[in-house]
């Protein structure tokens, strides 16, 4: 006990003192847990990092995980919530006057090449309805130490943007230089360049700062980066799917797979993530912290939904301006049309592999069913809650790694009449809408076609195939209640 409080004690001094942060802190015990933290990482894509490399600092960070100090020291992160003594500048706007359901927030600092900031901002506020815009907040971040660039941003912010600045939606905020870490003549992690550490390293501290004035804001907090396309009503997909995780735990939804795009959270979480950036700021690039934060506060799985509703849309990269023609694939600007999937049960004769079980193709998170070769015969089934009508059909098979693991020769039915008990439902009666196509099936109108409430609903497979099969998704529109 003595140890936690000398920790946490001296761990709030060190924040509560960011001016003073030119100087190097050294904290004892900083190089281990951030071996620890690096067994975490599952992504590691930089081209610096040898194989050989990867292995041994696994191999060494499975050994210090086993120190139960090393977990304790992890759970006192759970005990920072209170914000970080920061005096932000408004360059733009006013404080809130009321909370909103969400905030947006946004970093940017000048570029070598190109600039998609204001573009950002546009996108944000013409992809959103009047009803929505009463709902969020947008932040912009000018991390940058520039400041004639500063000014000249703000400029053209204020005057493209007058109506939500006046409006009280949008702020542009700065935090002076004086109240950064120092940046210059950090350790080089995985052998990263000078440079290049230099800027991840002030990305985490200008993320972390972002979070820190958001935190009290709203309910909900998206972190957006500065060259982003958003998906159209994407405000209500995003309330639509936390509607539909109540009841569960999480730290972190993701709408996007690139990089810290998309990413939300609990606005209760930001204080910690705040102070979580800041504390290793220097190891590694934000996105590969995010991870490790997830998995500190007990989230142990990616839940991303699908489709995307953010997309990457610069060329250059904000690092040296480099090329980055990154794009998710994912990615629908016509998010809002999301599928209602009505409550169902689900099962299938399939010989299913692992834990790939039936359920996985008919949720929005991205995840998929999985079953061995299938034989001609074999089905997946749905059976409705309550008879339904449904105007739309999407299912897609395969994946991107998996091309061949689809439906080769399927077909999709709708049923009625159904009979047998809780666990043996189906239907006694199917009527065949079509056949499947390069693994997909897709249709229409469907209840100008289909004249019965609908009870089931039959993926059946019409030939033996060698390939495995992967249902990706299952997506169900329905049109209107069936008369009682």
């Amino acid at each position: 006990m003595p140890y936690a409080f000398l920790h946490m004690r001296f761990t709030l001094n060190y924040l509560d003192k960011m001016r003073c942060l030119r100087k190097r802190s050294a904290v004892s015990f900083l190089g281990v847990l951030v071996i620890c933290l690096l067994f975490m990482n599952l992504y590691i894509e930089d081209s610096y990092v040898l194989d050989g490399d990867k292995q041994l600092i696994r191999e060494t960070a499975t050994h210090q995980l086993n120190s139960e100090r090393y977990v304790h020291t992890f759970k006192d992160l759970s005990n920072f919530s209170g914000s970080i003594n920061v005096s932000y500048r408004y360059l733009a706007g006013t404080p809130l006057l009321r909370k909103r359901y969400l905030t947006i927030g946004l970093s940017s600092v000048k570029r070598k090449k190109g600039n998609y900031l204001l573009e950002t901002i546009k996108s944000i506020f013409e992809q959103s309805s009047y009803e929505e815009l009463k709902e969020i907040a947008v932040v912009v971040h000018l991390a940058e130490f520039d400041s004639s660039w500063c000014d000249g941003m703000v400029q053209d912010i204020s005057q493209k943007f007058a109506h939500h600045v006046i409006a009280g939606r949008l702020m542009v905020i700065h935090t002076p230089e004086e109240y950064y870490p120092v940046l210059d003549g950090l350790k080089r992690n995985y052998n990263d360049p000078e440079d290049r550490v230099k800027f991840r390293s002030k990305q985490n501290v200008d993320y972390a700062f972002l979070l820190n004035f958001c935190a009290n804001l709203s309910d909900y907090y998206v972190m957006l980066e500065d060259d982003v396309r958003c998906a159209k009503n994407f405000l209500t997909v995003v309330k639509k799917v936390i509607t539909s995780r109540e009841g569960t735990y999480w730290v972190t939804l993701e709408f996007s797979k690139l990089g810290y795009i998309g990413k939300l959270y609990h606005s209760h979480d930001l204080p910690r993530l705040a102070h979580f950036l800041l504390m290793f700021y220097q190891e590694m690039p934000c996105d590969w912290l995010l991870i490790h934060f997830r998995g500190l506060l007990a989230q142990k799985d990616v839940i991303r939904f699908k489709p995307s509703l953010f997309q990457h849309m610069g060329y250059y990269s904000s690092y040296k301006g480099a090329e980055n023609k990154l794009k998710d694939d994912d990615f629908e600007e016509d998010s809002f049309d999301l599928p209602d999937n009505p409550p169902a049960n689900l099962h299938t004769n399939m010989n299913v592999f692992e834990n790939y079980e039936a359920s996985k193709a008919y949720s929005s998170v991205d995840e998929y069913f999985w079953g061995k070769a299938p034989s001609t015969g074999d089905f997946y089934m749905i059976v409705f809650e309550k008879p339904i009508k449904i105007s739309r059909i999407k299912v897609v098979t395969g994946t991107e790694d998996r091309q061949n693991d689809i439906l080769h020769h399927g077909a999709l039915e709708v049923g009625e009449k159904i009979v047998g008990g809780k666990k043996g439902r189906q239907c006694t009666t199917f009527l065949r809408l079509g056949e499947f196509k390069n693994g997909n099936f897709e249709i229409t109108n469907v209840e100008h076609k289909v004249l019965f409430d609908i009870n089931c609903m039959r993926i059946l497979v019409t030939k033996s195939q060698k390939e495995w099969l992967i249902i990706r998704s299952i997506s169900i529109w329905t049109s209107q209640s069936p008369s009682q």
